[in-house]
């Protein structure tokens, strides 16, 4: 039986609204719902529609990619940057999510690298992390050349070893920087930058069409600036009577993102910061807990225009960005 009638407006939004429930709530189809309010299929569509236009549904979305999409603005905003990437936390682990973010990473490289393209970088776990996750079938006519010198003993992460398993994947090209990344002293940090092999390989990173960079921890355990600087861990009290709480490019950085007042800065076989700032499209790699400081003062810095990072990291470093901008602004400070 077909009760397809006309009825009073109030009964009528009444018998919307059970169609509403039923179609919404329990899930039926609307042939199910003709079926047990004695209606036709073509008036419980009716009914959905009108319902739908008359204001009665609202529909939400909840997704970890809509989450996501709101930390990429939120970050973006603290760094002034153009792209933002931030992978979900799905592993449960903070090296699975490094696995995650490297692979994130690895697909926004191949969407922006092209022929012709110089890419330089440096070595560390989130750049290691993107090259071991980049599968590609096509060859790319790049050149990839290091951002800084080489460490001894760091092979895997090693800037030169990473250059050379990215050139490979993409089919390109890669240099060397035969060069260590700490002078014994300013003197011969010069007398390094003026070898012609060293000069040649920074001349073709200063000119580079990407640079990506990893983001380096200072006061955790496993602070891999360090590992870059080991003379650095037996003048600890150096290193935090600085400020510094972050490494970009091997320079140790304060809260509010610039260069801090220690020494080894000076001895660096690198590119500059401002020469980074000057690269057309530069992105750091981070991911882990300990790089929610290094990350929230690198983007203070401006030296970047885009990170691929995961969701905890993202809102760890915004959590920490806002009471900081909050104290800056007390003491008339600029946070940038």
């Amino acid at each position: 039986m077909d009760n397809d009638i006309e009825l009073p407006p109030f009964t009528l939004t009444r018998q919307i609204y059970r169609v509403l429930v039923m179609y919404y709530q329990d899930g039926k189809k609307q042939s199910e719902i003709a079926e047990a309010t004695h209606l036709s299929v073509a008036t419980v569509n009716r009914m959905i529609r009108q319902g739908r236009d008359s204001g009665m549904v609202e529909i939400t979305i909840k997704s970890p990619f809509l989450s996501a999409h709101q930390l990429e603005l939120d970050l973006a905003a603290i760094g002034a940057l153009q792209e933002v990437v931030v992978a979900p936390n799905i592993t449960g682990g903070e090296e699975g999510d490094l696995q995650v973010v490297g692979a994130a990473a690895a697909e926004f490289l191949l969407g922006r690298v092209k022929d012709g393209d110089v890419i330089t970088l440096t070595g560390g776990k989130g750049v290691s992390a993107m090259v071991d996750a980049l599968s590609t079938t096509r060859k790319y006519r790049v050149e990839v050349v290091p951002a800084l010198g080489c460490v001894q003993g760091k092979h895997y992460t090693d800037v030169n070893h990473v250059a050379s398993e990215l050139a490979a994947k993409l089919g390109g090209r890669a240099y060397q920087i035969h060069a260590p990344l700490f002078a014994d002293n300013e003197e011969q940090r010069r007398m390094l930058m003026e070898i012609s092999q060293v000069h040649q390989v920074l001349q073709q990173a200063r000119e580079a069409d990407i640079a990506i960079v990893g983001l380096g921890s200072i006061h955790a355990s496993s602070s891999s600036y360090y590992d870059l600087n080991p003379s650095a861990r037996h003048a600890s009290d150096s290193v935090e009577s600085s400020g510094a709480c972050s490494e970009l490019l091997a320079h140790l950085l304060d809260a509010r993102g610039q260069p801090a007042s220690f020494t080894d800065n000076q001895r660096l076989v690198s590119l500059t910061l401002d020469e980074l700032r000057r690269i057309p499209f530069s992105f750091a790699v981070a991911a882990g807990s300990n790089k929610v400081e290094p990350a929230s003062s690198v983007l203070r810095g401006r030296y970047l225009k885009g990170m691929v990072t995961d969701e905890a990291t993202a809102a760890g470093i915004i959590e920490l960005s806002q009471p900081l901008s909050r104290t800056f602004s007390r003491t008339g400070e600029n946070p940038s």
